[in-house]
């Protein structure tokens, strides 16, 4: 089973839903990256369960520990480890279905491969465990903000409404409702689907949006570790993602070369496009315009009605939805995106720098 991702920047994520926490050990983080709890903390607190009447109902604070890693509130170069009690289980919610296979979900998969599953909560497949990566994406976000890096999701897309552009939004205006859309008109909307929805005892899809600005161009390894591949990699291995655009995506097939290229100039000194298809990166490598990019999310798959399914003997079973779930998980989801965003720019920075070290020594020579 794969548990870890990055190369330089390497994360591994540990734990299970129902099991006593989760965590995550961080190793290649540099040293001397001051750590702020706080912080750390307020992200969890974005992600975790019982925000809102749109979210699940579980209660977990998701209050953390550090293990290892840190003297004196700055990072030491050593790994640095993180573990998140888990507080709230109710294993009992999922002993109607430790014999079948709920639809869309990974019980059948994770039987099929591994002879053994954990069917409270579905385990390592649970979403819970992306509370260890953002804890992960908390740290790199404190080292790119040395940078001036700045990342921003928002939910854009609930059901049929959508918002416009991100460049024809206020992103300062995302966290200031819980759907986390920054346009507050179209945020009601969504807002009032997903309780309709959640009343209706189903579920409903989403997208969020990430923006990244003040990226230097160089980011990115071509030719099997392009920037956008990672991210993609990145934001479709998030639970219930679907989809991955990043600049014109799936529109770009609608224009002609002649509209769809990013004309260069000189702004100053710096060289800069014109327009954004690109969606910041070209060649696999960012050239400095704001890398933007959509995840698509399923509705999902926990809805509380009865669905026909089979059993582990492949006979007929009725499997009805209980326990606390989202109506609709985008608005939990917009830190996750946000977290490994951090996470694969943090790790292409520091291989940058490997490469850049190299080149000096070359020419110095």
């Amino acid at each position: 089973m794969s548990n870890s991702t990055g190369k330089l920047f390497t994360i591994t994520t540990f734990g299970e839903s129902h099991g006593p926490g989760i965590g995550v050990v961080i190793d290649g983080c540099p040293a001397g990256i001051p750590i702020d709890f706080d912080f750390i903390q307020s992200e969890l607190d974005r992600r975790k369960p019982g925000q809102s009447k749109i979210t699940t109902q579980r209660k977990e604070d998701d209050t953390f520990e550090i293990l290892s890693g840190l003297f004196e509130g700055k990072s030491t170069g050593t790994p640095i480890a993180l573990f998140i009690k888990n507080a709230d289980q109710k294993s009992k919610d999922y002993s109607h279905i430790a014999d079948s296979f709920r639809p869309s979900h990974a019980d059948y998969t994770y039987q099929t491969k591994y002879g053994i599953r954990d069917y409270r909560g579905g385990g390592r497949s649970s979403a819970r465990e992306t509370a260890a990566r953002v804890a992960a994406g908390a740290i790199a976000k404190m080292y790119l903000k040395n940078l001036s890096i700045d990342i921003s999701a928002f939910v854009s897309q609930v059901g049929n409404i959508k918002t416009d552009h991100y460049t024809q939004l206020d992103l300062s205006n995302t966290e200031n409702n819980i759907v986390r859309c920054p346009d507050s008109e179209k945020a009601e909307q969504m807002i009032q689907l997903i309780d309709q929805v959640r009343k209706d005892r189903d579920t409903i899809g989403g997208v969020v949006t990430c923006v990244i600005k003040n990226v230097p161009p160089g980011l990115g390894e071509p030719v099997f570790d392009k920037l956008h591949a990672e991210l993609g990699k990145a934001m479709l291995g998030i639970n219930a993602a679907k989809g991955f655009e990043y600049g014109s995506g799936f529109k770009g097939v609608e224009l002609r070369g002649s509209e769809h290229n990013d004309v260069f100039y000189n702004d100053q000194g710096n060289i800069k496009t014109k327009t954004n298809h690109s969606g910041g990166i070209q060649g696999g490598i960012s050239n400095g315009e704001d890398i933007y990019f959509n995840v698509a999310f399923k509705p999902v798959a926990t809805i509380m009605m009865d669905q026909p399914s089979v059993d582990v003997q492949g006979n007929p079973a009725t499997v009805s939805g209980k326990g606390r779930h989202d109506p609709c998980v985008v608005p939990r989801a917009v830190p996750i995106v946000e977290a490994m965003a951090a996470i694969v720019l943090t790790d292409f920075y520091l291989q940058n720098l490997s490469v850049k070290f190299g080149r000096n020594i070359i020419e110095n020579n």
